[in-house]
């Protein structure tokens, strides 16, 4: 039975739709630029890459023994594996290097930090007074436990100070010392005293005693122990 010639017609239009080849469909330029790229770089692999009857045929042709191609071959993954190795170890170390000058960095602004507010405390202040009394005295009895009360100006706020006090004899000797924190400080102007109990058998004479933040001299007061 013969087709219908319009029928026929019909039916070859649909196909040549459906199966117009990629290549007669219209293209951009950003498009064709796209595909010469890949096709460059596809015929490039192409011609780098040698198949393993090729390469022992140039193995042949130089006088070396085909038969070590394979021991050759690993030792070259090998190689190329130290070197990725090699390579992913450098960066690690670069990393850390990095990150420990990052941490130095950080911890030397801290000190720093902290050093240039030590160095604003002064103190303004300073009285020696017995325990029982309360009283400013100069003079100081054999066995009498006094305090040095020193007011501190720009004490650094939210922060606890590490104080010492050293109490000298008249030969300029320490016999004792004190070291402690303050509690949180809370003004810039902050008062701090430190204790002592002269003993009985201290050498009369001129003495003095002294406040320091760290080993930087704040405030020293003289008195008499008689």
């Amino acid at each position: 039975m013969t087709e219908n010639p319009v029928t026929w017609y019909n039916r070859a239009v649909a196909l040549e739709h459906l199966f117009t080849p990629i290549m007669e469909q219209r293209l951009t330029t950003q498009q064709l630029e796209q595909i010469v790229g890949e096709v460059g770089r596809l015929a490039h692999q192409q011609q780098a890459e040698l198949g393993r009857t090729q390469v022992q045929e140039i193995l042949q042709e130089l006088n070396l023994p085909p038969e070590l191609l394979d021991e050759a071959m690993i030792q070259v993954q090998r190689k190329e594996a130290l070197a990725r190795e090699s390579k992913r170890n450098r960066v690690i170390a670069i990393a850390g290097i990095t990150a420990a000058a990052i941490i130095f960095g950080g911890t030397s602004l801290f000190f720093q930090n902290q050093t240039d507010r030590l160095s604003k405390i002064t103190a303004s202040q300073d009285r020696i007074t017995l325990i029982q009394s309360g009283e400013n005295s100069k003079t100081i009895v054999k066995g009498s436990e006094i305090f040095y009360q020193v007011t501190l100006k720009d004490a650094p706020i939210n922060e606890k100070l590490n104080l010492t006090c050293n109490w000298l004899d008249p030969q300029g000797q320490i016999t004792h010392t004190n070291r402690y924190d303050t509690k949180n400080i809370t003004t810039a102007v902050w008062n701090t005293q430190c204790r002592y109990q002269i003993p009985t058998n201290a050498a009369t004479g001129a003495w003095k005693v002294q406040i320091l933040v760290g080993d930087r001299l704040l405030k020293q007061s003289p008195f008499e122990v008689e």
